[in-house]
């Protein structure tokens, strides 16, 4: 084989450092790209904030109180200086003000109030809290220990009594079935009620056990939750009248005091952090026009330091100055960047807030179905790169706090040739369920076709997706006895 050179020409695409830097900036969320602001000012010298010419104007601060050191009195009859000895007949707050002096000036250091509060409870924690406060030996503190151990965050046991007599023979000696069952009474006794129970059927029942004995049909909804919920879950009606010797008010009452009770005791007392939208846009209506603008908070203005920018020489190849020029270049990349993406999210979020302005009039029933693929078009952009927009972004309207990937959605046809958003079928779902009859509620088959009444062809079974998607129960379910 004879080994020869050849010429040839290609075009091939490279991502130079600064369109990575760029994708990179575009995709990130509000609180990635703060993150991301904070680290180059750390790290680049040349980079500073500009000054935000519609900042309020910073409070000065209070002068400070010059203190006499002479021993001469006020007008008010205090001193500037505490005395040795207080006069007789007289306290402490005759001579010097009970309550510091507030300058209603908010200082920079001071702690803000999301910082203050308290660490998060759990149902660990407040179960915990009570066995402290409670009168066990040894032995059955460990026992409530384990037990505690096994319950999870909906407040039922995880594992069986018989397991966890199992777990501690080797823990504790001499250990008996009947010392675990005690400790598991006394903790089923615990705030809130139904706590450690084995099943919902037991959970139920500890927490009609706990009301006062005088509770109307506490007795007849103690022998439905333990005898017949498979029948109250079926809507057995007929059923449990006839197995309860009930009458037909007599049950709807026994019912309506089961309702009351919680089948998840513990989640209520699960705290959990609460995760806040910074929103990237704001659009209001103004003068009859719907307006978008940037939030100024999430994209603060960058600028070159013109101090360290006036330092570097041009002929100059020192180590510190060629440090000093490739600081520039960076900082002029990270600005253009910077500006470039806040550009793009801004045409992005217009074009959605013109395609979608019958959802910002009348909800979500009047959302249009909309692709990636038209803001593309309609902006002369990649579709990945509106799908990076669109990620982990956030608009703020009059009826709410919602992604950018909220106002996109598949379509249907209509009877009259038009499309109708899945968006707004769900909308329509979820109002035709919410004003159907508890005794007799609409089946998937009828939704379809009140739809089709208001000119939606859509078949029974993406009724039935979207309802599931919406964590709606089928009609079933949703049926009531009362």
């Amino acid at each position: 084989m004879k080994q020869s050179l050849h010429f040839k020409l290609g075009q091939q695409m490279t991502m130079t450092p600064q369109l990575q830097q760029a994708i990179r900036l575009l995709q990130m969320s509000t609180l990635d790209l703060q993150q991301e602001i904070e680290q180059a000012l750390e790290s680049n010298m040349m980079l500073e904030l500009g000054e935000d010419e519609h900042a309020a104007p910073a409070l000065e601060p209070m002068p400070e109180k010059k203190i006499d050191t002479s021993d001469t009195a006020t007008s008010e009859g205090s001193q500037t200086d505490i005395p040795d000895e207080l006069p007789l007949d007289s306290s402490w707050e005759d001579i010097f003000d009970a309550t510091p002096e507030w300058s209603g000036n908010d200082n920079a250091d001071d702690s803000d109030f999301e910082t203050q509060r308290s660490k998060s409870s759990t149902l660990l924690d407040h179960l915990l809290w009570q066995v402290d406060l409670t009168k066990f030996s040894e032995r059955d503190h460990a026992i409530a220990l384990a037990i505690i151990d096994s319950i999870n965050e909906e407040g039922y046991l995880t594992s069986g009594i018989e397991d966890i007599f199992e777990g501690l023979q080797d823990q504790i000696d001499d250990l008996d079935f009947d010392e675990v069952n005690a400790v598991l009474h006394r903790i089923q006794h615990f705030d809130p009620p139904g706590i450690a129970a084995v099943d919902l059927s037991d959970s139920l029942r500890l927490q009609l056990e706990q009301l006062p004995e005088d509770t109307p049909y506490r007795g007849d909804a103690l022998r439905i939750v333990t005898q017949h919920l498979d029948l109250l879950a079926a809507q057995e009606r007929n059923k449990l009248m006839r197995k309860l010797n009930l009458g037909e008010q007599q049950l709807s009452a026994a019912v309506a005091l089961i309702r009351t009770l919680d089948p998840k005791p513990g989640a209520k007392i699960q705290e959990t952090e609460t995760n806040y939208v910074i929103p990237d846009v704001y659009v209001a209506k103004k003068n009859g026009r719907w307006q978008v603008n940037l939030n100024p908070d999430i994209a603060p203005k960058l600028r070159i330091n013109p101090y360290y920018s006036t330092l570097i020489k041009r002929a100059d190849d020192s180590k510190d100055n060629v440090c000093m020029k490739d600081h520039l270049q960076e900082a002029r990349w990270f600005i253009k960047s910077l500006n470039s993406r806040n550009d793009t999210l801004l045409r992005v979020a217009r074009s959605i807030v013109e395609k979608q302005t019958g959802f910002l009039e009348h909800g979500s029933i009047a959302m249009k179905p909309m692709v990636l693929k038209e803001i593309a078009e309609e902006l002369e952009l990649h579709e990945s790169t509106i799908s990076r927009v669109t990620t982990q972004k956030y608009m703020h309207t009059p009826r709410g706090i919602f992604e950018f990937k909220y106002f996109f959605s598949s379509h249907v046809s209509t009877e009259g040739g038009g499309e109708c958003s899945s968006t707004a079928i769900r909308a329509f779902i979820k109002e035709l369920i919410s004003n159907e009859n508890p005794a007799k509620p609409l089946s998937d088959s009828k939704i379809a076709e009140l739809l089709q009444e208001k000119g939606i062809q859509v078949a029974r079974r993406t009724i039935a997706k979207y309802r599931e998607a919406m964590l709606i129960a089928s009609s079933s379910e949703r049926k009531r006895i009362m």
